[in-house]
């Protein structure tokens, strides 16, 4: 049964302070880094005026607050965590570990480029860089989104079938600091929905001892590879699972993507976070002048939905595929490489572009995105060559 709304304006930032609170979750370790450092900040207080019980715990760095994350989920107790850009990349060691232990670790990632040079603004260069550590990554277009992606997280990661850490991500600045209109929901369902942490197999489960993280020799080693890359695999189908019951409370429906306005579309615009809200802008523009244009909004990264993604785009003429984040293989970014290789595999053949957009917080607005569909026309229409993959808003010498 769907619950009534309750109003409020919030950031980014405090939707899923108040998702936590929600939740109150057992330990929350954390180490301050822009821009997500306001979520602990937030939790702390929380915890000060006796809002939740959380343990929380202040470590010397983000690779001691993965390394306590684990420690605590390990034992049992439902754990997570925050942090962005570098501190993610501090953490890169515990990342892999965590997945590979299969412990449910949630951790709120606030995206900000990764250095160098310093800049602490958003792309996604952190959340893509630890795309093959074996978490599940969720990305937000805003603030209801990352509120929503938070209290769907944990029945997702304690899935008996999944048993998995979970990313979940938002555009650092742009939504983490920004304020927006959100419908929150009451706590008493979101606790239910969420329910409670009961591990079969724990560190301090008296008569019953296990070992977490033991050395694993190489007869051993390579099918432990294969069951987490099977849990993964079965994330795909407890994500919609998780999406259709929130859908039921909040009345709010989630999938592995958003298609808008791609009914009829002749050209998609394939696109993560919050740059999708200006996508979706140009094309409504768009199709006012009678252009048959929509947007793809990847809300799933990990597990990567290949044969969705190619039934969703196999009727159009050309997409553009927009990377948040550089590769370095000359070729495109990361979300380039993956959408051609599963259109290629389902054997879907359409004109793909591959841009690059918005790093270090480059401005990307409705008229790039028009100029884009007028570049992906003139291709298709008027067979005009244009650079298979590109930069859009870079300075350049005259």
């Amino acid at each position: 049964m769907s619950q009534e709304p309750i109003r409020e304006r919030m950031s980014g930032n405090e939707a899923v302070a108040e998702a936590i609170r929600q939740v109150n979750p057992d330990v929350m370790p954390a180490f301050p880094i822009t821009p997500s450092t306001e979520i602990p900040q937030m939790v702390s207080s929380f915890i000060a005026g006796g809002k939740v019980d959380t343990e929380f715990i202040p470590v010397e760095s983000e690779h001691s607050a993965m390394s306590a994350a684990i420690g605590s989920e390990s034992a049992g107790a439902r754990t997570m965590t925050a942090t962005s850009s570098a501190g993610l990349a501090l953490m890169w060691e515990e990342l892999l570990l965590a997945a590979s232990n299969r412990l449910p670790i949630v951790l709120t990632l606030v995206n900000r480029t990764l250095s160098g040079p310093i800049n602490i603004n958003c792309d996604h260069s952190d959340g893509m860089g630890a795309r093959d550590t074996g978490w599940i990554q969720i990305y937000a277009e805003n603030n209801q989104e990352v509120y929503d992606n938070y209290i769907q997280a944990f029945p997702i990661a304690e899935d008996a079938r999944v048993h998995l850490p979970v990313m979940i991500c938002q555009d650092g600045f742009i939504t983490s600091h920004a304020v927006e209109n959100i419908n929150l929901l009451p706590d008493q369902p979101v606790k239910d929905f969420v329910g409670t942490y009961e591990p079969e197999e724990f560190l301090l489960n008296p008569g019953k001892p296990i070992a977490v993280g033991p050395y694993s020799i190489s007869a051993y080693a390579m099918e432990a590879k294969r069951a987490q890359a099977e849990a993964m695999e079965n994330a795909a189908e407890v994500i919609l699972e998780v999406a259709k019951r929130f859908e039921e409370m909040s009345g709010r429906s989630y999938g592995f993507f958003e298609s808008y306005r791609m009914e009829d579309a002749d050209y998609c615009m394939l696109i993560m976070g919050s740059a999708a809200g200006t996508a979706k802008q140009a094309v409504d523009e768009m199709r006012e002048e009678g252009k048959k244009v929509g947007v793809l909004k990847l809300r799933v990264f990990r597990p990567f939905p290949e044969k969705q993604i190619a039934e969703a785009l196999k009727n159009c003429k050309a997409v553009a595929i927009m990377d948040r984040c550089e590769s370095y293989n000359g070729n495109c970014g990361p979300l380039g490489s993956e959408v051609t290789a599963g259109l290629y595999r389902n054997k879907v053949n359409l004109e793909a572009v591959c841009y690059t957009y918005g790093l270090a917080g480059r401005d990307f607005t409705t008229t790039h995105v028009k100029e884009i569909f007028g570049a992906l026309q003139s291709l298709v229409e008027e067979g005009k060559k244009i650079p298979h993959n590109q930069y859009i808003g870079l300075r350049t010498k005259k």
